[in-house]
């Protein structure tokens, strides 16, 4: 019966989630910034009569509690911040903030879960337990709105015993969804290298320290990190995206700029190899006549989906989607702030199909022709509303 009332109230407010979805696809906005995304769901939550807080400045955490007697408490999360890509799309929701777009699916998130506090809230004379709807701001930039919200208490008063997340995955098919048990997302650190030496005229090398020739060195053997120290069997990337030089094809500059990003999966390794790196880079510039300065910004940890919660979860999709659209997922060497829920507390981080060739979704996320098949957010309400009732035991 639950499954069955859950269905016919999902039906009923897809059209109504829709709407939600391009409203905030059409008015993105950056992280820690989303004020007016902020007042939406408020209104939203408003509306319907479910009492809500607000925390991380433009946070909001929604409260449903079932009128059947029990102390159980379950967290469902949403982030609802977008990205500063320019959206090359030309749907009637594009994106109205110039170079602000929602190309990573929080909109979709969002949405999704307002559809589901709707349904939820439909169903409080049928349930026991505590619901805990957790918008969050600031998952796409360190330190993470997460950690923010944490920090806050966000998993206090009160305290959920698991919390769910959902995300979008345009490399799966709209209806269907996908997991992995245990370590999924890799922990991400960003790398910020100064290398100074002395610049002049390209024609007289011997009367200067080239730090672009430094640079060069430091870029190949800071790879060796990677292929000569860590365990085989344990992923790591390590990944360069901006250099910057600012010489031209006669001057040598005193300096050079280099960005990049580190990921594992294994926070023992993943502080050995920072250590290694920072020493390395500043050992080459040395020994080369330079200097290099080697700052890490500490990123998100490895996210692990706590395997008892994702097969029980897995099997509930099953039952509410039918066996046949739950797939198996892969590690994915992405990272997310939801990360930080699963360090502190039972996790359950799953995929969301959003994809459809027919209809040009396939473009990734961070992509400025990101766009969904929307008919997932036929299944994204209920399914999760179904997740919850039973992980609450009902």
């Amino acid at each position: 019966m639950i499954k069955e009332k859950i269905q016919e109230l999902a039906a009923g407010i897809f059209e109504q989630v829709v709407s939600f979805r391009h409203h905030i696809h059409a008015h993105p906005e950056l992280s820690f910034k989303e004020f007016e995304t902020s007042l939406f769901i408020q209104k939203q939550l408003g509306a319907w009569g479910i009492s809500f807080t607000t925390m991380a400045n433009t946070g909001v955490v929604g409260l449903i509690k079932g009128d059947l007697p029990s102390e159980e408490v379950i967290a469902l999360r949403a982030d609802i911040d977008a990205l500063p890509i320019h959206e090359a799309t030309s749907k009637p929701y594009t994106s109205k903030n110039k170079g602000v777009m929602h190309a990573c699916g929080h909109d979709v998130h969002t949405s999704s879960l307002l559809g589901t506090a709707y349904i939820l809230n439909q169903m409080k004379a049928s349930f026991g337990g505590t619901i805990k709807l957790i918008f969050q701001p600031g998952e796409e930039v360190l330190p993470g709105g997460a950690s923010i919200m944490i920090k806050e208490g966000v998993l206090e008063n009160p305290k959920p015993s698991n919390i769910i997340g959902q995300h979008v995955m345009p490399f799966i098919d709209a209806g269907k969804v996908g997991f992995r048990s245990g370590i999924y997302m890799a922990s991400t650190d960003e790398l910020y290298v100064t290398v100074t030496g002395k610049g002049g005229h390209g024609a007289q090398p011997h009367q200067n320290i080239d730090p672009v020739l430094i640079t060069s060195h430091i870029i190949v053997a800071l790879q060796q990190i990677v292929s000569r120290n860590a365990d085989p069997r344990l992923p790591s990337v390590l990944s360069f995206g901006k250099v910057i030089a600012n010489g031209a094809t006669n001057i040598i500059p005193n300096e050079v700029k280099l960005e990049g990003t580190f990921r594992t999966l294994n926070e023992e390794w993943r502080q050995e190899a920072k250590r290694l790196m920072k020493k390395m880079a500043e050992g080459i510039a040395e020994s080369m006549g330079g200097s290099c300065e080697f700052k890490i910004m500490n990123g998100y940890p490895y996210l692990i989906n706590e395997p008892q919660l994702t097969d029980s979860t897995r099997a509930l999709a099953e039952d509410y989607l039918g066996k046949e659209n739950v797939l198996d997922l892969d590690i994915w060497m992405a990272a997310e702030d939801f990360a930080y829920y699963s360090q502190v507390t039972n996790a359950c981080f799953y995929r969301l199909g959003t994809g459809n060739a027919a209809k040009q979704a396939t473009y990734s996320v961070h992509h400025p022709n990101f766009d969904i098949d929307e008919d997932a957010l036929k299944s994204s309400t209920g399914l999760m509303a179904y997740i919850a009732l039973k992980q609450l035991g009902n």
